[in-house]
């Protein structure tokens, strides 16, 4: 325990001491993302729910007329989905992208992972204010559960802290890995439950979908949202378990590969 306070420690002084470092590399991933639209960060906003919209024309004939509230249902599924997607792409090319930088300078390269985790966290909390808009349109009545939705934002932005970091060191490797990685979002949308529901399927299959950590955060805002209820301690114990796994396994390669980096870059 002890061990981990003192790392999230240097972790946080760290982050003091490259501080102006650390918002100006924030800036200008937000700013280049919206570079040269005309609609800027509006995107933000409108690209979670032109995708909804294509999706609930696509998929309520064929499963949104037995799911109650399929608007939010998809809502949720989409948003995590989108978060998750965002983050770990910008996490994976968060070295290449910087290393005219960290080959010069020596500075914690895990600063410019988490600058675009943190640009990926402001699109997410603007698309979640327009998420709770529509869960109002959609005649969700407000249940005190809802604000339990801190729970699963802080696991997936751990989480995928985490995954980014395995992934933005692979990239350094095997440029290979960016192809992989769009083949495996794509398998990933389809099995994570985001335009269907999994009770048709046998118990034993719903539980398979648990060793998927992007399903178990979104199934975690579809109860507390929609149904009104808290998840179970262990599946609060599952979720903390996937974030925790995935940071401590990309801290580990980050750690051991950490001067190898600036030979492959």
């Amino acid at each position: 325990m002890n061990i981990k306070e003192s790392y999230v420690t240097r972790v946080i002084r760290t982050l003091r001491e490259h501080q102006f470092m650390f918002e100006e590399l924030v800036k200008r991933d937000f700013k280049q993302k919206y570079k040269r639209t005309v609609l800027g960060m509006a995107w933000s906003v409108l690209s979670p729910l032109l995708t909804l919209l294509v999706m609930r024309v696509v998929f309520t004939r064929f499963f949104g007329r037995d799911t109650p509230h399929y608007t939010t249902y998809l809502f949720a599924g989409n948003l995590m989905f989108s978060y998750f997607r965002e983050s770990t792409n910008g996490g994976m090319q968060s070295l290449m992208s910087n290393a005219s930088i960290f080959t010069k300078i020596n500075v914690p390269k895990y600063m410019f992972l988490l600058s675009k985790n943190v640009s990926a966290v402001i699109n997410f909390g603007l698309t979640l204010i327009v998420f709770f808009v529509f869960v109002a349109i959609d005649r969700v009545s407000f249940k005190p559960t809802m604000f339990a939705i801190i729970f699963p934002i802080i696991t997936m932005s751990i989480f995928n802290i985490g995954v980014g970091m395995i992934l933005s060191a692979l990239f350094v490797f095997f440029r290979d890995t960016q192809y992989l990685y769009d083949v495996f979002l794509t398998l990933l949308t389809y099995l994570s439950a985001i335009f269907y529901t999994i009770d048709r399927f046998p118990a034993k299959i719903q539980r398979v979908f648990l060793l998927n950590p992007v399903f178990c955060n979104i199934k975690y805002i579809r109860v507390i949202v929609i149904d009104g209820n808290l998840p179970s301690p262990m599946f609060h114990l599952l979720l903390l378990a996937y974030a925790l796994t995935a940071l401590t396994i990309g801290g580990l390669i980050y750690k051991k590969f950490n001067t190898q980096f600036l030979y492959y870059v």
